[in-house]
């Protein structure tokens, strides 16, 4: 596999691509504020003529995550729009258009986010509080930062002993939150799968978020799109399998493997032995997302 390029800037390659598709989470902010710089590359982005996409493996929904994207300062003139992994859900959800989705009972355990009701508001479903009465797991968020996987066991362990399936809107197995990372849903979901229980994930690296993505970047050829993100098994693996340029952000959720002190030549090397194992090697490599 080749090795990633280093760049101290988006504004290197900015000439070779048109449309971009933007991890939130240890890209733009981390939980609670913007990253400086962030606004700067995407004014610079738009001055270009590029259009940019937000994508988040977020089980909230897209109006939602906006809302907060607003609350912590970023203007949305700057985007084209976004879409969230909770959005895709939630629309599949209501079409019930195809499998699993299309076999799903209508009684659902939720697992959400700060008791966020919105990622099932409108849908024909039944709310049950106790998994033992449930056709299927909705697993969109975890409750806490404070939580560890050890609180959601009861629930995992009772559901799968009936082997119900489970949708798990988020399939990060942990989150950036103020300085350190935080369990995050998909670590619930990969729990009940080690327990038997069948899990559709919907978001990076599946390819059903990046059609969304590509649909609001419209005539745009995918050679002149590039995905920018913080995780090799999700943001730089889903632009491979979707053929989409990567450049990764090493200062996210591989932070701890990348210190910032690293020599940008032991950075290429270690991102590529790190990228090899899933078998997705980024195009380039950035520290921070800076113009």
């Amino acid at each position: 596999m080749d090795a990633p390029r280093a760049i101290s800037g988006l504004g290197e390659v900015a000439d070779r691509f048109r449309g971009y598709i933007v991890d939130q989470w240890g890209v733009m902010h981390d939980g609670r504020a913007l990253f400086p710089g962030v606004q700067e590359v995407f004014r610079e982005l738009r001055a270009r003529g590029g259009r940019i996409v937000l994508l988040s493996n977020s089980g909230r929904r897209a109006a939602v995550n906006d809302a907060r994207l607003r609350e912590m300062g970023l203007d949305p003139a700057l985007v084209d729009g976004s879409v969230t992994s909770g959005e895709v859900t939630w629309q599949a959800l209501a079409l019930r258009a195809e499998p699993p989705f299309s076999r799903l009972g209508r009684r659902c355990f939720l697992l959400t986010r700060f008791g966020d009701m919105a990622v099932v508001e409108g849908l024909d479903l039944e709310l049950v509080e106790d998994v033992a009465e449930a056709d299927f797991l909705l697993i969109t968020g975890v409750d806490s930062p404070d939580k560890t996987l050890e609180d959601y066991l009861p629930i995992v362990e009772r559901a799968a002993a009936r082997r119900i399936p489970a949708i798990c809107s988020n399939p990060d197995i942990v989150a950036p939150v103020a300085g350190r990372l935080a369990l995050a849903p998909g670590a619930v979901a990969r729990k009940y799968e080690e327990l038997g229980g069948p899990v559709t994930y919907i978001g990076k690296p599946s390819p059903r978020i990046y059609r969304a993505c590509l649909a609001l970047l419209d005539g745009i050829p995918r050679d002149r799109i590039l995905a920018i993100g913080d995780s090799l098994a999700h943001d730089v693996k889903g632009a491979r399998n979707a053929g989409l340029a990567s450049c990764f952000v090493a200062s996210g959720v591989h932070r701890e493997e990348l210190p910032a002190d690293l020599p940008e030549p032991e950075l290429v090397a270690r991102v590529r032995e790190l990228a090899s194992a899933h078998g997705a090697v980024p195009d380039f490599v950035i520290r921070r997302l800076l113009w």
